[in-house]
């Protein structure tokens, strides 16, 4: 694993490299199969513009999001991709025994190999009482604090290096280092880079003090962006992976044709998480639903801080507002979600900012088409 697996590089005319992160969002009307043939269209569409990596993040109990399982998703999408970063914005680290993370991830390693990440949260994604049914626990407090203990445990079956006399010494993730060790063996050089997820101050200190890149939600905790990303900075000791800081961060952003249709599709999306963050979850409404529902005073308010973060608008505002917020927080990588009813419009949406940027467009061999 070197930094060359995780620095990506801008084209066209964006002033950092672009990426994609991927709910998996189901629609009013469409099932998951619908959202994850979008998802296959939307892999298959970033790698031939140029976007460096497409995550999956990891969700459950909620209708509208149909990404519970990354790790099955993102094999998926390797069958359909060949040379596009694929990894997971995140793997929830609590939710999961570390050995069956690293099992995981070494077989993606294995079917796609040198293009895989392993990012990772220490949230639940997903409500409590969700959280102690994937856990068998009702003790939810271990799993944050027994974080960084966890990633240790991680990371040594992902590189096989348990010290003698560890219980773990004699177990081993495969595939995974092991294999080269074996009489005959021959293992792949690559291993998934690590990330640390956050949207608080705590994993962006241990992804600078362990000198690993750092993701920050800045699509759903856009007030804490810039202090995360400072202290990341500040925390930063150089490592075997980095010499020096990269951080990325998500951020909603939707273009389309026109301002109007793109204030449409955000008020869907809006609808959506005031439902979600009321406890109401479901399926992404469609614009003709969230234009007749009727908000109350506290849900506009929630609606309107909450489309203030979303970067919204034709494709020419929509790079504009991109290219603020990369100047403000100094991000090295911006992750794109565009969340909407329709995977066309999300489709689109990712076309048109590509073509602000003046990304290219390649043909299936990874060349540039004239």
């Amino acid at each position: 694993m070197s930094a060359d697996e995780i620095r990506g590089e801008a084209h066209g005319t964006a002033p950092v490299p672009l990426s994609v992160l991927d709910l998996v969002t189901v629609g009013a009307g469409h099932t998951a199969t619908d959202a994850l043939r979008t998802s296959v269209a939307l892999s298959r569409l970033a790698e031939s513009r140029g976007l460096h990596r497409y995550w999956v993040a990891e969700h459950h109990s909620m209708p509208g999001v149909a990404s519970s399982s990354p790790a099955v998703i993102l094999a998926h999408l390797a069958a359909h991709t060949d040379r596009i970063r694929l990894g997971s914005g995140g793997v929830m680290l609590p939710n999961h025994a570390p050995l069956v993370i690293a099992e995981q991830f070494g077989t993606l390693e294995a079917l796609a190999p040198g293009r895989v990440d392993l990012g990772l949260g220490r949230a639940p994604g997903t409500d409590g009482a969700t959280a102690g049914a994937l856990r068998r626990t009702d003790r939810l407090d271990e799993g944050a604090d027994d974080f960084p203990q966890q990633l240790a445990e991680l990371t040594r079956f992902l590189d096989d290096d348990f010290p003698d006399g560890h219980p773990y010494r004699r177990i081993h993730a495969v595939p995974g280092p092991v294999q080269a060790t074996s009489p005959g063996g021959v293992q792949s050089p690559h291993r998934p880079p690590v990330w640390l997820l956050g949207s608080s101050g705590f994993s962006a200190r241990l992804a600078g003090l362990l000198g690993l890149p750092f993701a920050f939600a800045h699509h759903f905790s856009a007030q804490n962006t810039i202090p995360a990303l400072d202290l990341y900075r500040e925390s930063f000791r150089p490592s075997e992976v980095l010499d020096r800081p990269y951080a990325l961060i998500g951020v909603s952003a939707l273009a389309a044709d026109d301002e109007k249709e793109a204030r449409r599709q955000v008020l869907a999306a809006a609808l959506n998480m005031v439902r979600l963050r009321t406890g109401r979850p479901g399926l992404v409404p469609t614009p003709e639903e969230a234009e007749a529902y009727e908000f109350s005073p506290m849900e506009r308010e929630f609606v309107t801080s909450w489309n203030a973060n979303v970067v919204h608008g034709t494709p020419e505002e929509v790079r504009a507002g991109l290219d603020d917020l990369q100047k403000r927080t100094g991000a090295d990588e911006l992750m794109i979600t565009s969340n909407a009813h329709s995977g066309a419009v999300r489709l689109r949406s990712y076309e048109l900012i590509a073509d602000a940027y003046d990304l290219p467009t390649t043909r299936g061999d990874g060349r540039s088409r004239s």
